[in-house]
């Protein structure tokens, strides 16, 4: 018969466990060819394809967000400006980022 005695363990709370959040179960549909390369970058990185999926959906988003944080960057810059060339460069890198190539 085994005993035990609770008084070596301890629960350690941090702020990492504060932050976590409940996951959410989404259904995407998802094209044929990004499906196998989603299993792919999985089995070389040795992560279940869900973990990849978040991976790469994480890195878009902070990848929109510092495009965003850029695009005000410049806008800031135009405003400020008063040299004619330097408002035309920002404003036709503004219209790049807006509009495309």
């Amino acid at each position: 018969m085994f005993t035990f005695d609770a008084r070596w363990c301890r629960v350690v709370y941090d702020d990492a466990m504060a932050t976590i959040k409940k996951a959410v179960r989404q259904t995407v549909s998802i094209p044929r060819r990004i499906a196998n390369r989603v299993r792919s970058l999985a089995k070389t990185q040795k992560k279940s394809a869900n973990r990849v999926l978040v991976d790469l959906i994480e890195a878009g988003l902070e990848s929109k967000d510092s495009q965003r944080e850029r695009f005000f960057a410049i806008a800031n810059r135009l405003t400020e400006t008063t040299e004619p060339g330097e408002r035309q460069r920002l404003k036709q890198e503004l219209a790049r980022m807006t509009f495309g190539e």
